[in-house]
C-alpha cells in the first residue's frame, strides 16, 4: 500500500461560495446556486444568440450556469512574487488560481518562497474570455479603418492571455514561490482528479514535500453554451440531475478550487490540522466506448477496483460515497438502465 497524503489546506472561488465554508453551508442547505448568464459576458445580445433545440449550430437554448460573482472587491493582487499591474491585467482564470491557492497555502502558514513545494493544476482547454476579446481586437485591428469604431477607446486585452492552459500554472508557482516545478494538464471532467493524483505521485516519489493541487475553469462561456448545445448534452430545462430519471444534460459552471498535501506523517509532526487522508486513486479509460460523453461502466468499475486496492479496502469498508456524473441522456441514462438491468426481479 501507498503511503497515506494528508489535505492540510483548501481554497476556493466558486459560484456563490469564495471559501470552503461557504461551499460546505450552501452544500448542507441544499441551496441552489445557478443563475442566468451575467449582463455582458457573452459579448453579444441574448436575442442574437439564443434559440430553440431545433436550431442550426451556433445556438444556445439557454443562458442557466454557475458563476462567480463578487470576486472582484475580495481579491488582493498585493502580497505575491510578481507586480500587482501585472495579475489585475490579466483573465480572471489567473485570479482565481493566484487567490484560491493562496488561501488554501495559508492553511500551512505559507508566506515565502518554499523550494520543496510544487503545484498541478487541472484545466479545460477551452478559451477563456480573455483569449477571445484578445484575438477578437487582433482582428478587428487587421481589418482597416472600417473597423476602427469598433475599437474606439477599448484597450486590447494582456497578451499573455492568449495562453490558457499551461501559463496559469507556471505563474501561479512563480507568484507563490513554489520552486518544485508546476504543469499543468486537460482531462476533462477529471482534471481535478488527475492534478490530486499526480500530485500525490511527487510526494511518494520524494520529488516535492508539499504539493498544492486543483483545477479551474473559466473558459468563454458563449463558447461553452454553444458547444455543449451542439453535441446536445446541455440541460434544456436548465437543471443538473444526475441519475435521476428526468436528467436531460448538463450544465455548465465555472471556478476554482485547491486542496494542499502533505505525506501524512510530515503533516503530524509538523502538527498540522488535517482535513482529510487520501489512501488510494484509481484512474481508467474507456478506450472503445460509446462516446465522450457516454461512460463505460466496466472503466469506471475498473477505476474504483485500483482505488480500493491502493488504499488497502474492500467496498464493505465504505460508507460514503460522492461521485461526478453528467446528466445526459446517452451517458447516466444508459448506465442507470443497465443497473437496473442486473438486478434480480
Amino acid at each position: 500500500m501507498l503511503e497515506p497524503i494528508a489535505i492540510v489546506g483548501q481554497g476556493c472561488t466558486l459560484p456563490e461560495a469564495l471559501t470552503p465554508a461557504a461551499l460546505w453551508a450552501n452544500v448542507i442547505g441544499a441551496r441552489n446556486c445557478l443563475s442566468h448568464a451575467p449582463g455582458g459576458r457573452w459579448g453579444v445580445t441574448r436575442d442574437g444568440i439564443m434559440g430553440t433545440v431545433d436550431d442550426s449550430a451556433d445556438r444556445t437554448w439557454t443562458d442557466v450556469g454557475g458563476y462567480v460573482s463578487g470576486f472582484e472587491p475580495l481579491f488582493d493582487p498585493s502580497g505575491f512574487l510578481v507586480p500587482p499591474d501585472d495579475i489585475v491585467a490579466l483573465d480572471p482564470l489567473f485570479q482565481w488560481v493566484l487567490h484560491s491557492a493562496r488561501e488554501a497555502l495559508r492553511g500551512i502558514g505559507h508566506e515565502s518562497a518554499s523550494p520543496r513545494a510544487g503545484l498541478v493544476l487541472g484545466g479545460l482547454a477551452f478559451p477563456t474570455s480573455g483569449m477571445s476579446r484578445y484575438a477578437e481586437s487582433v482582428w478587428l485591428d487587421a481589418h482597416g479603418p472600417d473597423f476602427a469604431a469598433a475599437r474606439a477607446g477599448i484597450a486590447r486585452p494582456h497578451p499573455r492571455n492568449r495562453f490558457a492552459s499551461g501559463l496559469p500554472a507556471h505563474f501561479a508557482a512563480r507568484a507563490l514561490g513554489l520552486g518544485a516545478g508546476s504543469f499543468a494538464l486537460d482531462a476533462a471532467c477529471a482534471s481535478s482528479l488527475y492534478a490530486i493524483k499526480l500530485a500525490c505521485d511527487r510526494l511518494h516519489d520524494g520529488t516535492a514535500d508539499v504539493m498544492v493541487a486543483g483545477a479551474v475553469s473559466r473558459t468563454d462561456d458563449l463558447f461553452t453554451h454553444v458547444g455543449f448545445c451542439a453535441l446536445a448534452a446541455m440541460s434544456r430545462t436548465g437543471r443538473s440531475r444526475p441519475f435521476h430519471r428526468d436528467a436531460d444534460g448538463l450544465v455548465a459552471a465555472e471556478g476554482a478550487g485547491f486542496v494542499v498535501l502533505q505525506r501524512l506523517r510530515d503533516a503530524v509532526a509538523a502538527g498540522r490540522q488535517i482535513l482529510g487522508v487520501i489512501r488510494g486513486v484509481g484512474l481508467s479509460n474507456d478506450a472503445r466506448g460509446r462516446g465522450l460523453l457516454a461512460p463505460s461502466e466496466e472503466g469506471q468499475e475498473r477505476a474504483m477496483r485500483l482505488a480500493y486496492a491502493a488504499a488497502g479496502v474492500t467496498p464493505r469498508d465504505i460508507g460514503l460515497i460522492e461521485c461526478h456524473a453528467t446528466g445526459t441522456n446517452v451517458g447516466d441514462v444508459q448506465i442507470f438502465l443497465e443497473d437496473r438491468s442486473k438486478r434480480p426481479a
